[in-house]
């Protein structure tokens, strides 16, 4: 099992979580971007810095049974297509179902911004958020280290 981390968009305190989690467990993380996101290649920690699409890195390289933290909503479909256990930074587990009514959802919101010039108001990324996170994390690796 590797934890497969789209590191672009990834909050500073998730992607500590993960690192610990990855340290102390010994699972491999692998933190995918384009540009520096701060991770250093250390121990079961590698830090893959790409000038492909980093999406289609983590799609070519992820495996059956493995862990992937994204905010991206179309590459979190992709994943769970392929089996892949995947979370948001808030500690949701997106699964054929409701990974399907997301992506739904932001298809819609993308029109509607688009024709209302519309620009929703940026959620919240607190203490409760991180710990949800850190909950729901932690709960799915240790269903897969079982």
């Amino acid at each position: 099992m590797t934890i497969w981390v789209d590191a672009d968009s990834c909050p500073k305190r998730v992607r500590d979580i993960i690192i610990r989690a990855s340290d102390r467990r010994g699972v491999p993380a692998r933190f995918v971007s384009r540009q520096d996101a701060g991770v250093r290649s250390a121990g079961n920690v590698e830090s893959i810095v790409t000038e492909e699409d980093a999406d289609e890195v983590i799609v070519s390289r992820v495996e059956e049974g493995d862990i992937a933290i994204t905010r991206d909503i179309p590459l979190a479909a992709r994943l769970v297509e392929r089996s892949v256990v995947v979370l948001n930074t808030r500690g949701e587990v997106y699964t054929g179902e409701n990974v399907r009514e997301r992506l739904s959802e932001r298809d819609f919101m993308y029109e509607f911004r688009s024709a209302a010039s519309f620009t929703e108001p940026g959620r919240r990324y607190g203490t409760r958020e991180v710990t949800a996170f850190a909950n729901a994390f932690d709960r799915e690796l240790e269903k897969r280290l079982k």
